[in-house]
């Protein structure tokens, strides 16, 4: 019986130290290699997006949205204030669009900046009933927006009872995607627009990964726990690379950076940040430059794969 339980607990620390060794594969980041930080100085940087003019959009979330450009390294506002923006992406014609959240400043809705600068709302209510604060959106090739609306922050007075995904249609009309998430963050859609991906997040619940499958329509199929994070920090931003992996920012201290998860759920690659990593998303000619926010802060690394997303430049 000790030889059993002796085997058992070796077999048991062999496992678990198999885990964290894959922490560090060299399979998705090449071995050695650091993040390098291109900007500081914001206040809780958030959301980043790639544009078609090859540069990077970021939300600060202090109230506004910053622009840098990796030919000359510098960075602007782009916008200022922003309504407390958030999660930002891209759709096929190049615009960008925003998820404006609550607390001081906060628009609480979706808008979309036009090509002349002009802030168009596609969405700020569902029933006549103020979101409660957009905080990450994605969009599909049929032009639909699914974004997640949590409360974290803000003592603005809440309209709904539920803090769900939501999905905009392509002529507008505002829908629950799903309910399943008691606070849901981070979204990202799968390369082959099959899957949704959802970051549970909830400081007093479940912080997992989760994914559902995505109907014609547009419409979700059942919620299915890819990963589950127990006591740790939970993800926040999310992006996929063109093999369908998922690059998740979470983890506090020496276990915050970027998790990467095949599309099964299992941890293949991590690389560490030097402050609380909030999101991610693929830049760069070859689409293999991971721009990371943390902290106050932007920072990049190369990756050995491609990242994907709808809106690429030419």
């Amino acid at each position: 019986m000790r030889h059993t339980l002796a085997f058992l607990f070796l077999s048991i620390a062999s496992t678990v130290f198999a885990q964290e060794k894959s922490l560090s594969t060299g399979l998705i980041f090449p071995e050695g290699t650091k993040v390098e930080k291109v900007w500081t100085g914001g206040e809780f940087t958030e959301g980043p997006a790639y544009g078609k003019d090859h540069c990077v959009y970021f939300s600060d979330i202090g109230n506004r949205i910053m622009k840098f450009d990796p030919a000359t390294k510098s960075t602007i506002e782009f916008r200022n204030p922003s309504g407390r923006s958030n999660g930002l992406d891209f759709d096929s014609m190049g615009r960008l669009v925003a998820a404006e959240g609550a607390n001081t400043g906060g628009n609480r809705r979706i808008t979309r900046t036009e090509k002349d600068g002009k802030i168009t709302v596609i969405a700020d209510s569902y029933e006549g009933k103020k979101f409660n604060s957009p905080n990450d959106l994605v969009i599909d090739s049929k032009q639909r927006i699914y974004f997640t609306d949590p409360r974290y922050v803000g003592k603005e007075p809440r309209e709904l009872d539920h803090e769900s995904v939501f999905m905009i249609s392509s002529t507008g009309k505002v829908s629950i995607a799903t309910k399943e998430c008691k606070k849901p963050n981070g979204i990202v859609i799968s390369p082959d627009e099959k899957i949704l991906y959802v970051a549970e997040n909830d400081p007093q619940g479940n912080k997992q990964l989760v994914s559902f499958k995505i109907s014609d329509d547009g419409s979700l199929g059942v919620k299915n726990v890819l990963y589950d994070f127990g006591k740790s920090r939970g993800i926040d931003g999310m992006c996929v690379d063109e093999k369908g992996n998922i690059f998740a920012t979470a983890g506090t201290g020496k276990e915050t950076g970027v998790y990467v998860f095949n599309p099964m759920g299992k941890v293949i690659d991590f690389i560490n940040t030097p402050e609380t990593s909030s999101n991610c998303i693929f830049g760069g000619k070859d689409r293999n430059i991971l721009y990371i926010t943390a902290g106050v802060s932007l920072y990049r690394i190369q990756a050995n794969t491609r990242g994907y997303h709808l809106c690429w430049p030419d």
